[in-house]
């Protein structure tokens, strides 16, 4: 094999890399061989929360640092895929559907890694069952810097969830904020997914609406932190757990366990170079812990105040 191809294993699969040694993020930064070989150990803790799920794939072919420097979605399948990367029929708006990669094992992972897709972004919905979603998920984007605000905001969040009967689970984004996760039953339409989603998101912001809003418009938050439901909506994806972010030093979008939060100091605190130093997922076991969407949307609506 050249040195400029590499050959990766997974049980029956074999991926050939090709440029392993192209740094992806900058100069002396990770490389793809370095990509690939993250994907490849977490893929037992990713794996499950990705499986079965349509994957909008962010690609930088270039490296984060080309012209090029916020990469691009590609969403269908490419014809060039090996047949083991499987792939879900994916209606589309104007009409028909396009098949989107599905990611179901390592060998796809690294095959992802080889496409110098950095971040694999999952829909909230599994194949077969594309418009009733089995989670809700909140991104918490401040308008700055302040950390410690996004913390608070993640547990104000859980604090809504768990007097509504939903369990939550936290992750970094590697980027600037968090995710506040709800495993649901696959029981209700997008649709009302995305209501039960806002009206979390408001419940939330009216608790401290100095600090939090669910104001879309930038110019209307005036600093505040941004509840973002919007990710609920048909269609829409979210960053992978223990995705890679396309960022210096390649950040780790890192599960949490909730009583260990408040000793995270950054978004960014891991990285592809740096990984959590954790044997298992905080997030293992989450779908066993989904409950109702409707009797949650029914719990949040009798606790509104009247008028």
């Amino acid at each position: 094999m050249s040195a400029d191809r590499a050959v990766l294993r997974s049980g029956r699969h074999t991926v050939r890399l090709g440029r392993p040694d192209k740094e992806l993020f900058g100069s002396g930064g990770p490389t793809k061989r370095e990509l690939a070989e993250h994907y490849r150990s977490v893929a037992p803790r990713m794996l499950p929360h990705i499986r079965r799920r349509p994957i909008a794939m962010h690609r930088f072919p270039d490296g984060i640092g080309s012209e090029r420097v916020g990469g691009f979605f590609e969403k269908r399948r490419p014809d060039h895929a090996p047949d083991f990367v499987g792939s879900v029929e994916v209606p589309r708006e104007q009409g028909g559907s396009i098949p989107m990669v599905v990611c179901d094992d390592t060998a796809t992972l690294l095959w992802l890694a080889d496409q110098a897709v950095i971040t694999p972004h999952p829909w909230l919905s599994r194949a077969g069952a594309l418009r009733t979603p089995d989670r809700i998920i909140l991104d918490l984007d401040p308008s700055d810097d302040d950390f410690a605000a996004v913390r608070t905001a993640a547990h104000r969040v859980r604090a809504v969830l768990d007097g509504i009967g939903l369990a939550a689970f936290v992750m970094t984004t590697g980027s600037r904020g968090l995710h506040v996760v709800a495993p649901i039953r696959p029981e209700m339409d997008v649709d009302e997914v995305r209501a039960l989603a806002r009206g979390i998101a408001e419940a939330t912001a009216a608790g401290d609406p100095d600090r939090l809003t669910t104001e879309v418009r930038k110019d209307k938050r005036r600093g505040r932190l941004f509840l973002d439901y919007l990710r609920n909506s048909f269609a829409q994806h979210a960053v992978a757990p223990y995705a890679v972010r396309a960022l210096p030093d390649a950040p780790v979008a890192t599960p949490v366990p909730w009583e260990e939060l408040d000793g995270v100091g950054s978004a960014r605190e891991w990285t592809v170079r740096a990984p959590a130093a954790r044997a298992d997922c905080p997030w293992k076991g989450l779908n066993r812990h989904a409950r109702s969407p409707g009797r949650a949307a029914a719990r949040l609506e009798r606790a509104r105040p009247p008028g």
